[in-house]
């Protein structure tokens, strides 16, 4: 009876944590340290204007990739929970997807889940993301990549808020964000009517 109680309390244990679950890393997987270091070269795929697919190798990715958004975005890696400072941003603008440049996101599509990542309800067109199965970890989950250059950003879950009802779970390391130009010029316009 014991081992039947410890059992069911596992499982409901598991059952909560499936949402926005995240990888740990194991003895035998190289540890790599979340810095978000600049590499010496520049991304030539970068750009926020171009929407052509990006189809480099992994080797071509880790020499213009800093390590932590390499670790997310191309070894499908997770960042600790409540380590993004995207995860309770009110700034509003464009998060982009900070491999290749495509726009994901708008802010207004932004909302606080309280899963310890980024979450929207929202991406910022049918083509700015793919959509695949994800089984690992013992759980069925919907991974969601970058429709430009496939980039692991996270998952996506049937628990969010309308009009959706969908809450996109983003890696904040592998996001971009540039603030609104109208927001940023109305904020300094408003500081200096008040003389701050």
């Amino acid at each position: 009876m014991k081992r039947i109680s410890q059992y069911l309390a596992f499982l409901m244990l598991a059952t909560l944590f499936q949402h926005c679950s995240y990888s740990q890393s194991t003895d035998n997987q190289k540890k790599i340290v979340m810095n978000n270091s600049k590499k010496d070269t520049t991304n030539p795929v970068y750009s926020r204007t171009d929407t052509s697919k990006v189809n480099i190798s992994n080797e071509e990715w880790k020499k213009v990739l800093p390590d932590d958004i390499y670790y997310i975005a191309r070894m499908k890696g997770t960042e600790r929970p409540g380590t993004s400072a995207f995860e309770h941003s009110k700034e509003v603008g464009t998060y982009y997807c900070a491999a290749c440049g495509n726009a994901l996101f708008k802010s207004d599509t932004k909302f606080e889940s309280g899963c310890g990542w980024p979450s929207f309800y929202a991406p910022i067109s049918k083509t700015s993301i793919i959509y695949l199965p994800d089984n690992s970890h013992g759980m069925n989950r919907t991974e969601v990549e970058c429709g430009r250059c496939k980039a692991h950003l996270g998952h996506v879950f049937e628990d969010g808020p309308p009009p959706t009802g969908l809450r996109y779970c983003i890696n904040g390391v592998v996001l971009d964000f540039e603030k609104a130009k109208e927001a940023e010029t109305k904020y300094n316009d408003d500081k200096k009517k008040k003389g701050e």
